[in-house]
């Protein structure tokens, strides 16, 4: 009986050159990762590939799925992999196209990368083809759309053959492209925007600002759940949670009501970039969707841009609310994000936001109150919660304020 093995694909790693080795390398280590609970023998490069194996050499559709969700894979190939004889690998090819499902028409395609082998890619075509029609002669060959494709494969002095894939999410490995940090919250918006920087690469460091102590802490814990949801990316290591409620209390009494959420947003860009400058950070992400609420006007975005001098990503911001909302379905938060908890977005909110901001009144509403001192203060009173998921993730050791409630007392955070 052959092995059955997991073949990962990858389409944009196979672009980068000289760099390849590089992101292939940060691939496995997120596979070894992703796929810890599982009995996996060795995960390693090949030709253009990388495999994954397990005790017993009987891989499942489950492992399948798991490599799916990891950002880097395009696709992931349910294969069996053969020695070099013609009998075994036919045989192989007769049991994968038979798990194909209900089908009326199959192609063969070979490929070779050992040149050393004495079948060129058209015999063995010619050859499995052969087979497969003789084992489903009530099947008909179609060359260029074909209902399934089986694919025979030869790399370094072994055969793979495969009917079944399934795609997976695609995108760079996480630990190719740096640190971010995420404005998160537990709607439907900030953790789309996390999983779309993540999926190219990116190692994500969420802030949450909670409404704490003027509302309870139910947001910090589904954002909590948000972060386990995300868990299979693995592009998340730490969850920062700063508590803002008494600070908004302060904002809503010094600063015209209308101008309000604009300095909210102001205060928690520039808290935002402070934890980034201690992460190492090279950029800040938000979910913002073009006029989509009051704070989201060009007018809005350029008032509260202008308190970082680093660059926002906002991967979202020409997406509509149900684009938004199917994306949040395909990553597993959406229903976490379907639940109602007052966090900082609810409170003091005006009758009337501006919509249109004039950066003269931003600047002397910013000016009513000590706005220097309420910075430092949030970021020296900032917890966090650590998460073993990305294996690329370095914190920082100046941060010792871990959440009381979230953090397991046992976690080794590293300080």
């Amino acid at each position: 009986m052959t092995d059955r093995v997991c073949l990962v694909h990858y389409h944009e790693i196979g672009l980068k050159g000289k760099n390849r080795s590089t992101f292939e390398n940060q691939l496995v280590a997120n596979l070894r990762r992703a796929l810890r609970d599982f009995p996996v023998r060795e995960i390693k490069r090949i030709s253009g590939h990388i495999l994954v194996t397990v005790e017993g050499g009987r891989a499942t559709p489950e492992l399948a799925h798991a490599i799916s969700r990891v950002p880097g894979v395009a696709r992931v190939s349910l294969a069996y992999l053969c020695a070099l004889d013609q009998d075994e690998y036919c045989a192989a090819a007769v049991r994968a196209l038979g798990e194909a499902g209900d089908f009326s028409s199959f192609k063969v395609h070979a490929r070779r990368s050992a040149t050393d082998y004495e079948l060129h890619t058209l015999d063995l075509n010619r050859l499995v083809g052969g087979v497969l029609c003789q084992a489903f002669p009530d099947k008909k060959v179609e060359m260029h759309h074909p209902d399934v494709t089986v694919v025979v494969m030869v790399v370094q002095a072994s055969v793979y053959v495969y009917a079944a894939s399934e795609p997976g999410v695609g995108g760079l490995p996480v630990g190719t492209a740096g640190k971010v940090v995420t404005l998160l919250s537990s709607g439907f918006d900030s953790p789309v925007a996390t999983w779309m920087v993540g999926r190219r690469g990116a190692i994500c460091v969420p802030v949450h600002f909670s409404g704490r102590p003027m509302t309870a802490d139910t947001s910090e814990y589904l954002c909590q759940d948000i972060v386990s949801a995300l868990e299979p990316s693995g592009m998340i290591g730490r969850l920062y949670v700063v508590p803002f409620g008494e600070r908004q209390r302060e904002i809503s009494l010094a600063v015209p009501q209308s101008l309000r959420i604009i300095t909210y947003r102001r205060v928690m860009f520039a808290v935002s970039e402070r934890l980034a400058e201690l992460e190492g950070a090279k950029a800040l992400v938000t979910g913002e969707s073009l006029g989509q609420v009051a704070s989201q006007t060009l007018d809005n975005i350029a008032a509260v841009n202008e308190m970082v001098s680093m660059p926002v990503l906002r991967p979202l911001i020409g997406s509509d609310k149900q684009e938004i909302m199917r994306r949040a379905e395909e990553i597993g938060t959406y229903e976490i994000s379907t639940q109602d908890a007052a966090d900082c977005c609810t409170l003091f909110m005006p009758r009337r936001p501006e919509t249109h901001a004039k950066l003269d009144q931003v600047h002397a509403a910013w000016d009513s109150f000590d706005h220097e001192e309420m910075i430092e203060d949030l970021v020296d009173n900032v917890e966090y919660v650590d998460f073993d998921q990305c294996p690329s993730y370095r914190p920082p050791r100046c941060m010792r304020a871990r959440h009381k409630t979230l953090a397991p007392a046992e976690i080794d955070c590293g300080v």
